[in-house]
């Protein structure tokens, strides 16, 4: 009998074990993958929190801030009055709608220097979400430019 109570305890020990690795291993790995949205002004002013964190900081590219050098791009975000140096150096170029005053986001860390290193570039053409301009399709030949042909 001494044997069958040892079975179901050696059962319940071993599943604590291993719940209890689950666990520690689940809540280690969220904290070192997890990525904090910021501002251009809420970077600023995180401190010394901003050096330790893996970040993602959006804006519009400054024009004329662009300049590359091989797989390395260096630019300016800017956001309500705003500006952030980043360098991007990731494994892919920058998208190909990375451009002045396009919306890009950029995701890395913030460094000593000021400058906010990226690993990830993503970025969106602004004029090709800008608003269609009422005046231009409110003429005839506009309209029909825009309008299918019910021909």
């Amino acid at each position: 009998m001494a044997s069958n109570q040892r079975k179901p305890i050696g059962i319940i020990v071993a599943s604590v074990i291993i719940l209890a690795t689950v666990a520690y291993l689940a809540v280690t790995s969220i904290g070192s993958t997890k990525q904090y949205y910021v501002t251009i002004a809420e970077l600023q002013g995180l401190g010394d929190k901003a050096y330790t964190r893996h970040l993602r900081v959006a804006g519009n590219v400054a024009p004329g801030s662009i300049k590359r050098q091989g797989m390395m791009v260096n630019f300016a975000l800017m956001e309500q009055g705003k500006t952030l140096q980043v360098a991007y150096q990731g494994s892919e170029p920058p998208p190909d709608t990375f451009k002045d005053d396009s919306q890009a986001l950029a995701v890395g860390t913030y460094g000593h220097d000021g400058v906010f290193h990226a690993t990830e570039l993503q970025a969106k053409c602004a004029s090709k979400y800008a608003p269609v301009d009422n005046k231009k399709a409110a003429t005839p030949a506009a309209a029909a430019a825009i309008l299918p042909s019910t021909k």
